[in-house]
């Protein structure tokens, strides 16, 4: 019994031990059938997604071109000239207007060959065998586990100038890579390497080899030598480090080294090498520095402090941007200073200057002591020929020390006193055939409104109750007699009427000015500028025409080739011809001995009209040559009495 026991339990313990391998197999089966199943999905899933991913790439970079560099050359940050003539008629660049950015592009054959050939060797010595990224390079930044430096090519360069994403991030260096392999897709070499150039940050706010070459040597780009080329490419790497103006010293080491790998690459010889390391360079600020005065040199760097005269053109083309082209005043503003335009002003320079000259140095006005902190008197004038042409502008006695300032000139409305009583009342009159040259008026006051007696003369009376001709009130100054004429002749409504729309001026108070008193002693609410006002006074010297004033000729392109805005004068005829010869001849009988001028300058017979206002607090003077007119006003900002004898 006990033996058939242990046999049977002997015999069911083997069946366990089989049962148990039997599962242990099955478990085994099932998990690797499964990891299998699995692994496959895994490995199936990465190749289609490499697949999908390699395509979306592949599509990418051999689809559309993603950055326009043909847009991108023609709307770049690009900075404005401004020319003008000099005495002999050469034209001259009298400013540059730019942003933060100061930037002048420069086609490649342009440059010196050398130029690109130092950046190259420098950047990107393999630039012209990949295709937009340098695998060699970039596999050993990978090992490095960084994507601080080392692997950009000159395209992937180009794009973060472009873009402006310079992060350090895998995802913003794939991009970068999927950018530059679309960029070599759709552009050659050249152009590539042309863009890069010219959008490279060099320091000193340079961006690109134009401006560069101008700031650190005073040359083009096309004149540069091969040590100075090597010196612009190696301000790359830091610009602020490597400028040649601030550390000569560290520019120069890496000058050396850019030399050395032009030679190793082939790209120089032995002999352009050494002497290239031997030659001394001179920078723009250097002692040694001599500009070219040549013909081919380039014109100098203009002072930071623009003339009245430039900040009276932009703040015009500006205004004629945004009504010609109807950008806002901001679309206007960046136009011009980020779009490369080039302007011809019409100025005349001898005579900017010579209004610079006797304003900025305040030759010919009140000397204040250095103790002296009471507001300096001031003074504004307009010069212009008698078609529009502003050939001289200036608004501000004493230096000026800011740009786009307020001008006085062409800005700051002041009460004209008597300048205005031949625009608002004599060629009125003398138009509506009211008066003429020998008319007789009755020089005395008259009650007026309150019925007090109104108005008095310069010398404080109400006249001298005698008949006198207009050429003699004229002559004197008579407010009584100009009164008349204005009230029972001209009246306030119709003078008003002839300064709007005949003569344009545009700060009168419609509501507060059309009365007797501003209408003819020239008491106006806000005023009038001196450009406006020798606007106006032209029309006494050229046949009775209006021209609205003008300060450029025309407004092109960076190339010159097309023209945004263009200047035509066109007369509008707001005085006949006979009032017009009538007025000019008036004029030149005006005693101008208060103001010690005479009626006489250098020989030239002039006609003029002087003016003060109540109290003193304005003086003007209204002349024309047979060549300009003239306008100038003379007080303080804040009006006040100005003392007996000061001029």
């Amino acid at each position: 019994m006990k033996s058939s026991y242990n046999k049977n339990k002997k015999r069911s313990v083997g069946k366990n031990e089989q049962n148990k391998k039997a599962k242990n197999k099955s478990k085994i089966r099932i998990f690797f059938t499964v990891g299998f199943s699995l692994l496959t999905v895994f490995v199936l899933t990465g190749v289609l997604v490499t697949t999908y991913v390699l395509g979306h790439i592949v599509s990418f970079t051999n689809g559309d071109v993603e950055i326009n560099l043909d847009d991108y050359k023609k709307n770049q940050s690009k900075t404005s000239f401004v020319y003008a003539n000099d005495k002999n008629g050469k034209e001259i660049m009298i400013a540059k207007l730019h942003g933060e950015e100061n930037r002048v592009w420069v086609n490649l054959e342009d440059m010196t060959p050398f130029l690109s050939k130092a950046f190259v060797s420098l950047e990107d010595k393999r630039f012209n065998e990949h295709k937009g990224v340098d695998w060699v390079r970039f596999m050993g930044v990978v090992t490095k586990y960084s994507f601080e430096q080392g692997a950009s090519t000159i395209t992937q360069q180009l794009i973060k100038n472009l873009t402006g994403e310079n992060d350090i991030t895998a995802v913003r260096k794939f991009k970068e890579i999927l950018l530059a392999l679309n960029l070599e897709n759709h552009y050659s070499k050249e152009t590539i390497l042309e863009t890069y150039l010219n959008t490279v940050a060099l320091g000193n706010g340079c961006y690109g080899v134009g401006t560069a070459a101008e700031k650190y040597f005073g040359k083009t780009a096309k004149d540069l030598n091969l040590a100075e080329c090597a010196a612009m490419a190696s301000i790359t790497k830091a610009p602020f480090s490597y400028n040649p103006l601030k550390n000569p010293e560290e520019n120069r080491i890496r000058q050396t080294y850019c030399l050395d790998q032009m030679l190793a690459q082939g790209v120089i010889n032995r002999k352009e090498h050494d002497d290239a390391v031997q030659y001394n360079l001179i920078f723009t600020n250097s002692p040694d520095y001599i500009p070219d005065v040549t013909e081919e040199a380039p014109a100098p760097e203009p002072a930071e402090i623009q003339s009245f005269y430039v900040d009276f053109v932009i703040n015009n083309v500006i205004a004629d941007l945004m009504k010609e082209h109807g950008l806002t005043t901001q679309q206007a503003t960046r136009k011009i200073y980020s779009g490369g335009l080039k302007i011809y002003a019409a100025v005349d320079m001898d005579v900017q200057n010579s209004l610079e000259e006797v304003y900025y140095n305040r030759i010919t006005f009140q000397k204040q002591s250095d103790t002296d902190k009471s507001p300096a008197v001031q003074s504004a004038m307009t010069v212009m020929d008698y078609e529009g042409r502003v050939v001289g502008i200036i608004g501000q006695a004493g230096a000026k020390e800011a740009n786009r300032t307020l001008n006085r000139a062409a800005d700051s409305p002041r009460q004209p006193g008597s300048t205005l009583k031949p625009l608002a009342t004599y060629a009125p009159a003398i138009e509506m055939n009211y008066i003429h040259w020998s008319t007789m008026v009755r020089d005395y006051a008259f009650p007026y409104q309150d019925l007090k007696m109104w108005p008095k003369n310069v010398d404080g009376s109400f006249g001298s109750n005698n008949n006198v001709t207009v050429q003699k009130a004229i002559e004197k100054s008579l407010n009584t007699v100009v009164a008349r004429i204005m009230v029972d002749m001209v009246t306030p409504q119709k003078a008003m009427e002839f300064l709007t729309n005949k003569f344009h001026f545009t700060t009168l108070d419609s509501k507060n000015d059309a009365f007797a008193s501003p209408m003819a002693v020239g008491a106006l609410t806000k005023g009038v500028t001196t450009l406006e006002m020798a606007a106006a006074y032209a029309a006494f010297g050229n046949g009775g025409k209006y021209y609205k004033p003008y300060s450029y000729y025309k407004v092109t392109d960076s190339e010159g080739k097309k023209v945004l805005l263009e200047t035509n004068p066109v007369g509008e005829q707001i005085l006949s011809p006979d009032t017009s010869d009538v007025m000019c001849e008036l004029l030149q009988t005006v005693d101008t001995k208060l103001y010690g001028t005479g009626s006489n300058v250098r020989k030239f017979q002039i006609m003029a009209k002087t003016g003060t206002t109540s109290d003193d607090k304005d003086r003007w003077f209204c002349a024309g040559t047979p060549h300009y007119i003239s306008s100038i006003w003379y007080g303080y900002d804040k009006p006040k009495n100005l003392p007996s004898g000061l001029n």
